[in-house]
């Protein structure tokens, strides 16, 4: 699996917990005790909403002829 570069921008909350959201995906949200314990709360974070897109996109194409490709992509 390759690796992706994200930035993720981190507050401490009131209650003492540290909270998270990945600033290329706003829906990936969390928070974790410690910023070790968020940063991985947002990965699984991300894969359940990555997860579900390709779900959705999937169901939404299943019924019709489409042509799948990959897309290198690099900044």
């Amino acid at each position: 699996m390759k690796k992706m570069d994200l930035t993720i921008i981190v507050e401490k909350g009131e209650n003492g917990y540290y909270v998270g959201q990945i600033q290329e995906y706003p829906a990936a949200l969390s928070q974790g005790k410690t910023i070790d314990e968020l940063k991985e709360n947002l990965k699984d974070a991300l894969k359940l909403i990555l997860d579900f897109q390709k779900e959705q996109l999937d169901k939404d194409y299943s019924k019709r002829k489409t042509i799948k490709r990959r897309l290198l992509f690099a900044r």
